[in-house]
């Protein structure tokens, strides 16, 4: 199957799965905990405001054709409406959700836990560029 072909939603839709995923597994390796802490920490994790932050940060890294599928998952028109996000960062989500199930899809697996370790590390900087600051 040629993955290029499937609509962004389809790829947005395999790659929730996948973020989720990695993030879970994640957690996990973090230590043995309750898993309610756990679930607070994914949760944190997978929302549209923390995804979005994350394909800011990482934009300028995406090879060409990544930010080609980033692009067509946040300009594609979804019917369903952002519950706890602004839509732009609904609309940020989606694009990377759509570039984690491409990269899955395509057999890059390992790019996308790559992007994702690059966010989470571009992320922490910024908290202590800003904690740092105070």
């Amino acid at each position: 199957m040629d993955v290029t072909q499937l609509s962004p939603l389809v790829l947005a839709y395999i790659g929730d799965g996948v973020y989720e995923f990695i993030v879970r597994t994640y957690v996990v390796f973090q230590g043995n905990r309750q898993v309610n802490k756990m679930h607070k920490d994914s949760a944190n994790l997978v929302k549209a405001a923390t995804q979005a932050k994350m394909v800011k940060l990482v934009c300028d890294d995406l090879m060409a054709g990544e930010l080609s599928v980033y692009r067509r998952g946040r300009n594609a028109n979804s019917h369903t409406m952002a519950k706890n996000a602004s839509m732009t960062d609904y609309r940020h989500a989606t694009g990377f959700e759509a570039l984690m199930g491409y990269l899955y899809l395509s057999g890059n697996f390992s790019r996308a836990v790559e992007l994702v370790d690059l966010a989470w590390k571009k992320m922490n900087e910024v908290k202590g560029e800003v904690s740092g600051s105070e």
